[in-house]
């Protein structure tokens, strides 16, 4: 039986970016068993919109890209835990 995808993230980063890397791996620590989140993962440096939005900010963090951002630099596990609970269907 296949697995219900989970909730979407988009998270704006950087290759080579420690705090990216351990932002990313704190998020899916907060996956459910077989509920994987899915993450788009934004590469700024390959856009210059992005790069111009976002340079010194990444990691940032967003459920809806067009709602305000959930966090940026480290994981906020309280606000990714109220987007999920906001969006639990």
């Amino acid at each position: 039986m296949p697995t219900q995808p989970g909730p979407s993230f988009v998270l704006y980063s950087r290759s080579w970016c420690h705090l990216c890397e351990d932002l990313l791996a704190a998020l899916r620590a907060l996956e459910p068993p077989g509920q994987p989140f899915d993450v788009a993962v934004l590469d700024v440096d390959a856009d210059p919109a992005l790069l111009a939005r976002f340079d010194e900010l990444v990691p940032v963090l967003y459920g809806d890209p067009a709602q305000p951002e959930l966090c940026h630099y480290f994981l906020d596990e309280a606000a990714v835990r109220a987007y999920l609970a906001q969006h639990a269907s």
